[in-house]
């Protein structure tokens, strides 16, 4: 085994996880309104679909990746779709009390949910593509073991960060009012709405052009 890659996979995973984009708002908001643990395990759906784009870089699926990049325009639009609508209904969404028991979506269509608008973004693949070099990240061995200690990084990575940050707001939820879950749905809800929006205008951009 070679500690070195499994730190730095590690690294690469606490890269992909810690910026706040439409992914950590949406993983935020469930451990805000549904608690810590329905936060944690849509962070590990997300742990999960970075895991699987650095296994397809790192072990030289090119028949995966090469399809993934060639169909990016579809993936995309669809994950703009997908984020306006769940920003819409995070934004028109009433929450209830804390004190009134409510029911919540099952730990199981959290994480996949979360698996599916990740994989859903291409880019995390091109991300992988272009960072690795300039990490430095290499391989000793050609062998899948030795991709899968990295790999393993990238996920342990992730997933430290999720149950550090669901975790912690999971802590000061009892504090939280309904008002405040309120505001703070209409902000996310914006926010994503805003990221998905992004997303398509992206996409639309070489064509307004043209």
């Amino acid at each position: 085994m070679d500690p070195s890659l499994f730190i730095q996979g590690m690294i690469i995973g606490l890269t992909l996880a810690v910026p706040v984009g439409p992914i950590a708002l949406l993983c935020i908001q469930r451990a805000v309104t549904d608690g810590r643990l329905h936060g944690i395990v849509s962070g590990l759906g997300v742990a999960t679909a970075d895991s699987f784009y650095a296994a397809v870089t790192i072990l030289g699926l090119t028949a995966i990746s090469g399809l993934i990049i060639a169909n990016q325009f579809s993936l995309r639009l669809a994950a703009g779709l997908v984020l306006i609508f769940v920003g819409i209904r995070i934004f028109f969404s009433i929450p209830a009390p804390m004190s009134v028991k409510t029911e919540h979506e099952t730990y199981l269509k959290d994480y996949l949910s979360m698996v599916a608008i990740t994989i859903a973004n291409p880019l995390t693949l091109i991300f992988f593509i272009a960072i690795l070099p300039g990490f430095g990240v290499v391989f000793y061995e050609n062998s899948i073991l030795t991709a899968w200690e990295f790999v393993g990084g990238v996920f342990l990575g992730s997933t430290l960060w999720w149950i550090i940050i669901c975790g912690a707001i999971g802590s000061v939820r009892s504090l939280i009012s309904a008002d405040h879950l309120r505001q703070i749905n209409l902000i996310s809800g914006l926010l994503i709405v805003c990221f998905g929006a992004g997303l398509l205008l992206l996409l639309a951009i070489p064509y307004i052009k043209g």
